[in-house]
């Protein structure tokens, strides 16, 4: 089951990199993260048997000393996973050297805006404009691990935000049912997507079908570290 899932999060992400409307990407990521979610209940019973690597702890950085420059162009950080308890919100951003010393952070209540400077020759930047509901500026942390940056985002009042982004409605909210089988809610996606796709999207989701029922699907961990 944890193989099976872990097999059809690389799929989904792989989709996700190849997706151009803002609907299927929505439904991408909402479909991710409740896949992430039953991964880390599978895998919480074995991860509490096994010993743990320790390693530095690393420090929250709550504000930056960074001086933005406004001619420095970035590469923007669309694609990353979320999740949330009923005080916090904590967005997980795979990106690989960052110095902690290089980050600009401004969080004000409705939104955020988090730049990564001088990462091999490039700026990186994750900005969310309007988000679901308010927060807490100052209590707001990135953490900087060595493979991803965790950001992490206090409610300013407890309870469970539908999105990460503001929305008028929620027509994009799929239905979550824990005791629906995961395989299922992936083949209903699909479905969509190739209804609701543009031609590459089609033409990627016909392969996928395609190599899956011929048995020659290309290992979807490939090229991940």
């Amino acid at each position: 089951m944890a193989d099976d899932l872990v097999l059809d999060l690389a799929e989904l992400r792989q989709l996700q990199s190849v997706a151009k409307r803002p609907r299927i990407l929505s439904l991408i990521s909402s479909e991710i993260r409740n896949l992430e979610k039953l991964s880390e209940e599978a895998a919480a019973s074995t991860l509490a048997s096994q010993k743990q690597i320790s390693s530095p702890t690393p420090t929250p950085i709550p504000t930056s000393k960074v001086v933005s420059n406004p001619t420095l162009n970035y590469v923007t950080l669309a694609s990353f996973s979320w999740d949330q308890d009923n005080d916090k919100v904590k967005i997980y951003i795979s990106l690989e050297g960052v110095d902690q010393e290089k980050i600009e952070t401004l969080f004000r209540p409705t939104s955020i805006d988090i730049k990564f400077h001088d990462i091999q020759g490039k700026n990186y930047r994750c900005a969310i404009p309007k988000l679901n509901k308010e927060i807490v500026p100052e209590k707001c942390k990135v953490l900087v691990k060595p493979t991803r940056v965790i950001i992490t985002l206090p409610k300013a009042s407890k309870g469970n935000w539908l999105d990460l982004h503001f929305k008028d409605d929620n027509k994009l909210k799929p239905n979550v049912d824990k005791d629906r089988d995961p395989m299922a809610g992936i083949m209903d996606l699909m479905k969509n997507m190739y209804q609701e796709g543009d031609e590459d999207m089609k033409r990627t989701i016909a392969k996928a079908w395609t190599d899956a029922r011929s048995g020659k699907a290309a290992d979807p961990l490939k090229g991940y570290p």
